[in-house]
């Protein structure tokens, strides 16, 4: 996979991609990651990448030409059409499902916005306009930086055991079950017993149910998009987590109903 990043701050992510996983990634040749500054695009001799709005207005905003010529060169000596995504506030959520999408593509541009803005006809370049939260940064290279991340990891290769990321959370819909490791009890907090009873299917049993509660208190939103059994439904009722008068979230088993 071929990952580049339209940005006026190259210096910005060498730290994030020189160590760990991405490192070993970039030296395996999973991936190869490149930053263009295109400010080498303006096409003025103070190479100018911004400009005050029309209709007045607080700050600069990022001029399209630069941006445009850029993608373009890019574009031109790809072997395959990239995939471009703009990093912005104004974008759709970034989740689990989105970076999977992405793992599948051979080439991403990220551009990334500065200033207090972009002119909106940079928007036209875009297959997918994608933010990281509710909030603005300085920038969109933390962005483009933390999703760049969140598709790596998925390649296969990048991981050393490749379930790691198929039990991660949200890769099934829910937040990740409680885990633990030795020694098997630690200042008075003891691992539950049913994961050192050997028992494989009371340990997958048990950590469907963790999986389910800790989503149901802490991101009960996410339930509406998992089926759910009688048996489940049963036991997040049992535990005050679910209205029984509710009938909006999906059923598996006996009780789902069929549509044409």
């Amino acid at each position: 996979m071929l990952i580049q990043f339209l940005t006026l701050f190259p210096e910005m992510f060498t730290g994030p991609f020189s160590c760990s996983m991405i490192k070993r990634a970039q030296e395996r040749g999973v991936v190869t990651l490149e930053t263009i500054d295109f400010r080498a695009y303006a096409e003025d001799r103070h190479r100018t990448v911004d400009d005050t709005p029309y209709g007045g207005g607080p700050g600069m905003i990022l001029k399209p030409e630069p941006i445009f010529k850029a993608v373009e060169a890019i574009t031109a000596k790809a072997s395959t059409k990239p995939y471009i995504i703009l990093t912005t506030p104004q974008g759709e959520p970034f989740r689990q499902q989105i970076a999977v999408e992405l793992s599948k593509m051979p080439h991403l541009i990220f551009i990334c916005g500065h200033y207090e803005g972009f002119d909106e006809r940079i928007r036209t370049l875009a297959d997918r306009e994608l933010s990281i939260g509710d909030y603005v940064l300085t920038g969109g290279e933390l962005p483009a930086m933390v999703m760049a991340d969140a598709v790596i990891r998925l390649l296969p290769g990048v991981l050393g055991d490749p379930q790691s990321a198929a039990q991660d959370s949200f890769s099934r819909g829910l937040l990740d079950y409680p885990q633990y490791t030795k020694p098997a009890e630690f200042r008075g907090m003891a691992v539950p017993a049913v994961l050192l009873s050997g028992d494989h299917g009371k340990i997958e049993a048990w950590r469907r149910q963790q999986a389910l509660l800790r989503t149901a208190r802490r991101r009960p939103e996410l339930l509406a998009g998992i089926e759910l059994s009688p048996s489940e439904r049963e036991f997040l009722e049992e535990h005050q987590l679910l209205n029984p008068e509710k009938q909006d979230l999906p059923m598996k088993g006996g009780n789902e109903i069929e549509s044409d």
